[in-house]
Formats: structure tokens, C-alpha cells, sequence
């Protein structure tokens, strides 16, 4: 990577399932990407559903770039896709009845 190794900074690197949430703390080189610290993060192996490209990420809840450059504290958030259109889910659970000019 080429970056000078004293530059070091901490990021965390989560993902989450139905089931659980992994959290993996980690100090990388300053000018590390999103991309690398993943890799470098070791979560794969816990997740082996997490493929190596394909994934959307963001930091702290904003999507990003896979080659965005890290600053110290970031938290780098692995998404899953969606099983359901958030929309449609909410329409469902609305039902069809809508009150429409008053009181029913």
C-alpha cells in the first residue's frame, strides 16, 4: 500500500443480520479505502455471505464509495440487500382503508 505505517488510525467495520451484529474494531494506514479495510477487517470469514465486490457501504449511515479514503473513526457499515420494498411493506400493513375528510 505504500502509506507511511506511523499514520495509523482506528475505524470499526460492521455488519448485521437478522440474527446478529459484528462489530470489528481495527487500526489501518492513514489513506486506507473502505474497500481495503474490509478486507483487512477479517469479517468475511464470520460472513461468508458478504462476497468480495457487489456490497453497497456507507459510513455512518451515508453510502459511499468503496475507494473512499478513511478518517479516523469512521465506521464503515456493510449493507444487505433489501428482501422488501420498504414502500410496498408499509402500504401493506396500511391496509387499503383510508380515512378521507373526517372523523369514521
Amino acid at each position: 500500500m505504500g502509506r507511511d505505517a506511523s499514520s495509523r488510525i482506528a475505524v470499526e467495520v460492521v455488519y448485521a443480520t437478522l440474527e446478529r451484529q459484528t462489530l470489528v474494531g481495527l487500526e489501518v494506514a492513514a489513506g486506507t479505502t473502505v474497500a481495503e479495510a474490509i478486507a483487512l477487517s477479517g469479517i468475511r470469514e464470520s460472513h461468508p455471505e458478504i462476497g468480495p465486490t457487489g456490497w453497497d457501504v456507507g459510513l455512518f449511515g451515508s453510502p459511499v464509495s468503496p475507494e473512499r479514503r478513511l478518517e479516523a473513526g469512521d465506521r464503515i457499515e456493510i449493507y444487505r440487500p433489501l428482501v422488501a420494498d420498504p414502500k410496498a411493506t408499509r402500504r401493506r400493513r396500511a391496509g387499503t382503508g383510508r380515512r378521507v375528510g373526517g372523523k369514521n
